[in-house]
């Protein structure tokens, strides 16, 4: 007969709401860990489905994920010419905020370099990549876009042609895919009124230069669109993403550009790091804090339940101790409870969070190292919660039976 078993039996409403409390305690403990894995596979997720092998952004700047990045976007050809590189495409990303139904709507447009990427290396549940210039996007379907809808953004009406599952920035935003001009038209939309005082101003600007007024047809011609000045160069991209040649050395790539004076170039994993490095090094020590916090709570409270159960059953222990029953055994009595303890625990943590982490609005990402290190948690809570009970035990005397 086992002794631990027969006293749980005995308590069974009070071990039952003990254990769904270190339960709740140990999903939360999970749920921190699974927090801080859903922000590195968000931060993370576009770098690796982007497929590039070097990022080129400005100089003495991060990369676009990081901070603002601005590259000229004639210097792809450039790039090209680099020995070893097999393709150097542009690249936009910028965070737009609408309304819409009387709700915020944001989502984070990252501009595709088409035709040379159309978003095939998308992780696409329905329709299909871009297949034409202008007017098409590409969403994940947490935006709440269905497939074939139209969207005006701008001056422009787009259609949704392919949704993406589980593709978002690192600030959680949904990610929509356009082709890059059209991703430079939504970044660059102004209103009527305010294109029309700039091309005024630019006209007031050039009437008052040497130029201007030697040249009195280059004032009609700057007052015309930005697109029709010829001395104007094309919006800029937020980076170049860079395709070794397969057998070309990466290092020895990146160690040409680098000696550009007026560019930056990362590696992918050096791009990684230095995202995981910036933005979510932060969280990650926030949500460490937290969680061990969330242990040592957990811990506290299970010594002093093993302690109070204990003290429940001293007159038990003594009549143990009375008729010859070893340490021992009432040392296994105490650790068994708190191993069944934690055991239970751990089981309702795990149930309850695979019902209402899938609800939480960020990525919440339970890996099977997360649960193995919960679990030695776990352990090691057990048995040292034991302890204070052990210790209390030990010290009861056989004669308060007689008293």
């Amino acid at each position: 007969m086992n002794l631990a078993v027969q006293d749980i039996r005995h308590n069974g409403g009070r071990f039952a709401l003990t254990a769904a409390g270190i339960g709740l305690l140990l999903m939360i403990v999970l749920g921190m860990g699974g927090i801080y894995a859903g922000l590195v596979h968000e931060a993370t997720l576009l770098i690796e489905r982007l497929d590039a092998d070097l990022w080129v952004v400005q100089h003495a700047t991060r990369g676009p994920f990081a901070e603002i990045s601005r590259v000229p976007a004639n210097l792809a050809p450039r790039l090209e010419a680099v020995p070893g590189v097999a393709t150097a495409r542009r690249f936009v990303s910028h965070t737009v905020q609408r309304e819409r139904a009387g709700q915020p709507w944001r989502f984070a447009v990252q501009g595709l370099d088409w035709p040379g990427d159309r978003g095939q290396t998308l992780p696409l549940v329905a329709g299909r990549s871009l297949g034409q210039a202008h007017f098409e996007v590409i969403a994940d379907q947490s935006l709440g876009l269905p497939l074939g809808e139209r969207v005006r953004l701008g001056q422009d009406t787009y259609t949704v042609v392919g949704l993406t599952r589980g593709m978002t920035s690192s600030a959680g935003d949904p990610l929509t895919f356009f082709t890059l001009r059209d991703a430079q038209s939504v970044q660059f939309d102004l209103p009527g009124e305010a294109i029309r005082l700039e091309r005024a101003a630019r006209r007031a600007r050039a009437g008052t230069s040497d130029l201007g007024l030697q040249q009195p047809a280059l004032l009609e011609r700057a007052g015309n669109a930005a697109a029709g000045l010829p001395a104007l160069a094309p919006p800029s991209v937020s980076a170049i993403l860079v395709t070794v040649a397969p057998g070309a050395d990466a290092t020895a790539v990146a160690r040409i550009i680098a000696g550009w004076p007026d560019v930056s170039v990362y590696t992918r994993a050096e791009q990684r790091d230095l995202l995981l490095r910036g933005s979510v090094d932060r969280a990650r020590r926030q949500i460490g804090l937290f969680r061990a916090v969330l242990v040592l709570v957990s811990a506290i409270i299970m010594s002093l339940i093993i302690y109070t159960l204990t003290l429940d059953k001293a007159h038990d222990i003594a009549m143990l101790k009375l008729i010859g029953a070893r340490n021992r055994v009432i040392i296994g009595l105490i650790l068994q409870q708190a191993l069944v303890l934690g055991a239970v625990g751990y089981a309702i943590a795990w149930t309850l969070g695979q019902w209402i982490f899938p609800v939480f609005p960020r990525l919440v990402l339970i890996t099977p190292p997360d649960l193995l290190l919960l679990a030695g948690i776990v352990l090691l809570i057990s048995v040292a919660a034991s302890g204070l009970g052990i210790w209390k035990a030990l010290r009861i005397q056989p004669n308060i039976v007689l008293s």
